[in-house]
């Protein structure tokens, strides 16, 4: 058995959610936390895009909102060091990856190792990288879904921590497929994250094992 490399704390936690667009995943999480079945806060919702419709659902829910824009660091490394800056202010345990459509750099992946949770709309190891529903209904797999990864600095390729299945019907198009997806999306995320500030997440060698 490979030896235990990491194992999450038990812990009431803070978290950063990282988004580019609806942040639908951030307000499933979001009612996970007030429903009382995630033992944490959200202390910081920050995207890269000024008008993305979840930053405007976390100033109507209270939560601390921040737009930090991409033209005014002259590289991703400089923008993920703002990015890891802003958590650490905050003193963040978790980062989550929230439909954010930028690649993390080595730097924050470093710096967060085991702390950097991504939701994926698709069953990874397949079809990593973007536009996954069209190329599932391409490829005629007749099944999909979503997966809770931690994040590594190989784009969609680090520990899986949850995954949720759904069948690919003859007459789905990337659409109706994403939108059976994301029902289970929003059921896995909250679901890992509570996991996760239960101490019961466990990596050994690159496996996850739900303790």
């Amino acid at each position: 058995m490979n030896d235990i490399v990491f194992r999450s704390p038990k812990k009431r936690g803070r978290i950063a959610v990282v988004l580019s667009g609806r942040g639908s995943n951030f307000l499933a999480i979001h009612d996970a936390v007030g429903r009382g079945e995630v033992d944490a806060e959200i202390v910081l919702v920050l995207s890269n895009v000024e008008t993305a419709p979840g930053l405007a659902a976390a100033r109507e829910r209270g939560l601390e909102a921040l737009w930090l824009n991409p033209k005014d660091y002259a590289s991703r490394d400089d923008y993920d060091a703002a990015l890891l800056a802003e958590v650490r202010k905050r003193d963040v345990d978790l980062i989550c990856l929230a439909g954010y459509m930028k690649i993390v750099t080595p730097l924050l992946c470093r710096a967060f190792v085991h702390r950097l949770l991504n939701i994926h709309p698709a069953l990874l190891p397949a079809f990593p990288g973007l536009h996954v529903q069209q190329k599932a209904v391409d490829w005629g797999v007749r099944y999909s879904g979503a997966t809770v990864h931690f994040v590594a600095e190989e784009v969609d390729m680090g520990p899986i921590i949850l995954q949720a299945v759904v069948p690919v019907l003859q007459d789905d198009s990337a659409d109706t497929l994403s939108a059976r997806i994301l029902e289970q999306e929003h059921k896995i995320y909250p679901e890992a994250v509570r996991l996760y500030f239960e101490g019961r997440i466990e990596v050994r060698g690159r496996r996850v094992f739900i303790l």
